[in-house]
């Protein structure tokens, strides 16, 4: 028995691993990488036709979004999962292949007209239709025999309905031993879904680390937060645009504004529009709204005995069209935009901005993880002019945060997650390069658990717990184009052929880390920590 890791490997999207035991070969995840790519990713060492299964963690894109190239090129086998991840996983894997189809057909005229080869999207709709059926349902708790010698089991994990961590017991030749992949753990105290469930015990665990080097707010306040951001922007007589994934962060914004109206803290424009701008965000809803309440959280459940919808709102605005999307830009009304993507990388989020950043009456508001390089990372990093659709825009809007509305546990959450589980070993992935390594040394020293975190290509015995192979660790210099079957071209080398200023990056990353992980040490040694700093950067500010 062994496992190979693939994607996710010291980097936050993408997540994809094989585990073979049994004499079977199953994929936990196969996701898209969103944002930059700091790694080349192995290719997944079997063909799809000799997959035996695949088990997914929860819905998201950078979790499930390669399913339907891996039909596309011959796999035919069980996907295990929970019902309302499949619900949601039909609705997004659809949108991913229309947004790859339009793609493809806009790259194709520029091609055909230079003379170019044709483009070839990673799958279709076609290819999402024929993934759908291959959905095998799993409810939380209960323990499924998949094959001989092979069981799974889903525990809720708090992170979006009905995501999961997915507990694997194997018995080879009499030799038992069991893995917990941990999916994306939840924040706590968030609307609409539970706090992450107790996880079971495991010899080794495979643990995201998104937050793994950092805190969030105690008790953090979304409501008063978004409140006040509403009132002084409607104060300018401008518009809120919040960038905000489609399914799960929109439908808990939602929730919030809900509660504002209901409760009049906007008394400026107390019945402000609010417009969900997402054909995507408008069908996961609506499935909110109608289908999977048995995932909900004791208080949203409350409130649909009482005959409330903890999602509806007055004047709330489904913008599905085209021309009805267009439309919100040429509206000078104070408003609320939410629209996706979360990170600002594709959709209708792009010409909101486009038509709002300029204007410093208005604000936009980031409510969850960005990813460096993304768009959306670049507005938080405080960029001053960005180039949308060609045209330069300079950024006079207010950029705004809601702390602590990440729906990824923090370094304490994680930790706290870890403990309960008391594993021999522990595999951190799903996570910027240096947290990887920063949080798989606190856990080492905190936990006194052996922890590693491996590289796309790594494999590890689990009969004996040690690595028995390793590929070439290749940084990505320049983007790669993605070919028809989704998985890029490698190149030759390693770690040592890593430029000395990509090395540098490295370095002031792991720096960051170790600054969020000194938060709360003693003033004497911050100080000594803050003039070793500015002597480096005295040193090199030329």
């Amino acid at each position: 028995m062994k496992v190979t890791f693939l994607g996710a490997a010291h980097e936050v999207t993408g997540s994809c691993t094989l585990l073979e035991a049994c004499g079977k070969k199953i994929i936990i995840d196969c996701g898209m990488e969103q944002g930059a790519d700091i790694y080349e990713n192995c290719d997944i060492p079997v063909a799809p036709d000799q997959i035996d299964a695949i088990c997914l963690t929860h819905a998201h894109i950078d979790h499930s979004g390669k399913i339907p190239a891996l039909v596309a090129h011959g796999f035919d086998a069980p996907i295990y999962a929970t019902d309302a991840t499949r619900k949601l996983c039909d609705i997004m894997l659809r949108d991913s292949a229309h947004i790859q189809e339009a793609e493809a057909e806009w790259r194709n005229r520029k091609a055909k007209r230079a003379g170019r080869p044709e483009y070839v999207p990673l799958y279709v709709t076609a290819d999402v239709e024929r993934t759908m059926p291959m959905f095998r349902c799993c409810s939380y708790d209960k323990e499924v025999e998949i094959f001989d010698g092979i069981s799974i089991r889903f525990t809720d994990d708090g992170h979006l309905l009905g995501s999961s961590n997915i507990l694997f017991s194997i018995n080879e030749d009499g030799l038992e031993k069991s893995i917990l992949f941990s999916g994306d753990i939840g924040n706590l105290h968030k609307p609409l879904i539970r706090d992450p469930q107790k996880p079971p015990h495991a010899d080794y665990v495979v643990i995201e680390s998104t937050y793994g080097d950092r805190l969030h707010p105690e008790n953090p306040d979304y409501v008063g937060q978004l409140s006040v951001i509403l009132e002084r922007t409607f104060k300018r007589g401008g518009t809120v645009v919040i960038p905000a994934f489609a399914v799960g962060r929109t439908q808990e914004l939602l929730y919030h504004l809900r509660v504002i109206k209901e409760k009049g803290l906007v008394p400026i424009l107390p019945d402000f529009p609010v417009y969900v701008d997402s054909p995507l965000g408008v069908e996961a809803t609506n499935i909110y709204s109608t289908e999977v309440e048995e995932y909900y959280d004791e208080d949203a459940k409350a409130l649909i005995n009482k005959g409330i919808n903890p999602i509806q709102l007055p004047d709330l605005h489904l913008a599905v069209k085209v021309e009805e999307s267009r439309a919100l830009n040429f509206n000078d009304e104070p408003k609320v935009i939410i629209s996706a993507s979360g990170m600002c990388e594709a959709g209708r989020i792009r010409h909101h901005l486009k038509h709002n950043l300029w204007r410093a009456e208005n604000t936009i508001v980031f409510v969850g993880y960005q990813s460096p390089g993304t768009l959306g990372g670049k507005l938080l990093e405080g960029v001053e002019d960005i180039t949308l659709f060609g045209e330069p825009i300079t950024v006079q809007a207010e950029i705004a945060t809601i702390d602590g509305c990440s729906s990824h546990a923090d370094q304490r959450m994680l930790m706290d997650w870890l403990k309960q589980i008391e594993p021999d070993r522990v595999f951190v992935n799903h996570g910027e390069d240096a947290v990887t390594v920063s949080f798989a040394e606190l856990v080492q020293n905190g936990l006194g658990v052996l922890a590693s975190a491996p590289f796309s290509g790594e494999v590890y015995d689990l009969a004996s717990g040690e690595c028995i192979d390793k590929a070439p660790v290749v940084p990505v210099i320049r983007k790669t184009a993605v070919q028809k079957d989704g998985y890029k071209p490698r190149t030759e080398g390693g770690k040592k052929n890593q430029s000395i200023y990509q090395q540098l990056v490295a370095a002031g990353k792991r720096l960051q880390a170790v600054i969020q992980r000194n938060q709360g040490g003693s003033n004497k040694e911050l100080a000594k920590f803050v003039e070793e700093i500015n002597d480096i950067c005295d040193k090199y500010d030329r």
